[in-house]
């Protein structure tokens, strides 16, 4: 069985080339990297079969389990002219390749809207995300649909699946063995319902990956390095193992160094919490 440490990735994001992402988890002894394909020299239309078959090979010969992460300003709940039809592209895009990197999931996201369309923007995003599964089915690719973040009140735009009913508007009408959900613990931490309330109202089963970083309890969007809020990593990491969690979490914040460090510090806290740590 892999032990916690080994189950706590680091999400790459944009930092390095791909080919340079698995280099440096491999060193680092990380055993699974987010990556996302919207940029530079990992631009999803840039990777030709050569290059995706070398990097698969380069990960599955360094121990490295890649996932891919659609950038959440591509709005899935798009329903205007031409700009749909980009969605899809770019959504299909990213499931063509998974398969041919070797890639384990891919983190989707529901959009947003503008206040005054939400029930507009929701159904254009159900009926996408209905339409990418069955695609990704084809294609023997993992969507996972993540929780995003609250926005102020009074904002205009606000993102989509940021509350546990706006979320499981979504995972209640899409099933499917090429869908599942990618669990942002932080981001449960801004919401009246905290960690706990989602854990509690969401199907953990269908749970592959929890995101992490640390924040402040009903605040707002940040990213900090584990200590600089208030979130709770021990508790959480007993809640979520106690309740049978087995899926990879996921550090998202900081550097690079900062993320692989809290590493080692969440395995400590896991411990001062409780768990027997493999």
């Amino acid at each position: 069985m892999s032990s916690l440490l080994d189950r706590i990735g680091v999400d790459t994001g944009r930092r390095l080339r791909l080919e340079d992402a698995v280099e440096w988890a491999a060193q680092h002894q990380v055993r699974y990297i987010d990556v996302q394909l919207d940029t530079g020299a990992n631009k999803v239309d840039s990777i030709d079969d050569s290059r995706a078959a070398a990097i698969r090979d380069q990960a599955e010969r360094c121990g490295v389990t890649l996932g891919l992460h659609t950038l959440s300003a591509v709005n899935v709940a798009e329903y205007s002219p031409f700009l749909s039809d980009a969605v899809d592209a770019y959504m299909r895009a990213y499931i063509d390749v998974a398969p041919k990197l070797g890639a384990a999931w891919i983190v989707v996201h529901a959009g947003y809207h503008f206040t005054a369309d939400t029930k507009m923007r929701m159904e254009a995003g159900l009926d996408r995300l209905k339409r990418m599964v069955e695609y990704a089915e084809q294609r023997g690719a993992l969507l996972l649909l993540e929780n995003l973040n609250k926005e102020p009140a009074d904002a205009e735009v606000h993102y989509l699946a940021h509350t546990i009913e706006e979320w499981r508007y979504y995972f209640e009408r899409i099933h499917s063995p090429a869908f599942a959900l990618s669990f942002t613990a932080n981001h449960a931490h801004l919401m009246p319902q905290g960690v706990q309330g989602f854990v509690d109202s969401i199907p953990l089963d269908r749970v592959a990956e929890v995101r992490l970083a640390d924040c402040f309890r009903n605040g707002h969007e940040q990213h900090l390095v584990p200590g600089q809020g208030n979130f709770d990593f021990g508790a959480m990491f007993d809640l979520l193992e106690s309740r049978g969690f087995k899926g990879h979490y996921m550090n998202a914040f900081g550097t690079l160094e900062d993320m692989n460090k809290a590493r080692y510090d969440m395995v400590d806290m896991a411990r001062a919490a409780g768990l027997a740590i493999a």
